[in-house]
């Protein structure tokens, strides 16, 4: 079984796609999911099941990929290790204002994880926004990929920019250094989402 993904320990998904080779028909998907989720631990949940062509990747064949990162200043014991609590005010209109420098093809090695083995840390950033819902903040941010610890470490950069420990614009300078000691700290695992995942329409048979 291969995935679109991975993601840290700690990180959820409302959404996550793989594929598998089966020899067989399967003449009853309602069942066969069934007896999935039957033997699977409570924490994860086969949804729908359908076909795919033969030469699918659910990895490689991912066009982008949306994540959430859910932060609340609200203390309430029922989000215990859904969302990243953060005890001080921030200023999201300087965070949005900063957001915006991450849009396009850029180098973005000073949020990556140190020592990656990746053969590039250029990433096409299309949207990176954050917005308010009920009681509590999100931080949406959507890529052709990202790079491991990336999302955690742009959120931490975009925080410290909010609480005014970094300049709105420096953003720009940091991602033009390469160097992932002059970003921001790694929030916590457990407020980020992985929520969707784009894949060409011609890729699926049905479903």
């Amino acid at each position: 079984m291969v995935g679109v993904g991975r993601t840290d320990a700690g990180v959820h998904a409302t959404i996550f796609f793989a594929h598998f080779d089966f020899d067989k028909n399967i003449l009853n998907t309602t069942d066969f999911i069934h007896k999935l989720n039957s033997f699977l631990p409570m924490e994860i949940s086969i949804i729908n099941l359908f076909k795919v062509e033969n030469d699918f990747h659910a990895r490689f064949d991912a066009l982008s990929r949306t994540y959430q990162y859910k932060l609340t200043n609200i203390k309430n014991p029922f989000m215990k290790n859904r969302f990243y609590f953060l005890k001080k005010d921030v200023d999201f209109s300087l965070m949005n204002l900063a957001a915006l420098n991450l849009l396009g093809t850029k180098n973005f090695k000073c949020f990556s994880k140190v020592k990656s083995d990746v053969k590039t840390f250029d990433c096409c950033v299309s949207s990176a926004k954050w917005f308010q819902k009920e009681n509590h903040w999100v931080f949406q941010i959507s890529a052709n990929r990202f790079l491991r610890n990336m999302v955690r470490a742009v959120v931490g950069t975009l925080i410290e920019i909010g609480e005014g420990k970094k300049d709105v614009h420096s953003i720009v300078e940091l991602i033009k250094s390469k160097d992932r000691k002059n970003a921001g700290y790694s929030v916590p695992a457990h407020g980020l989402y992985l929520t969707y995942v784009n894949y060409p329409t011609n890729s699926l048979k049905n479903g």
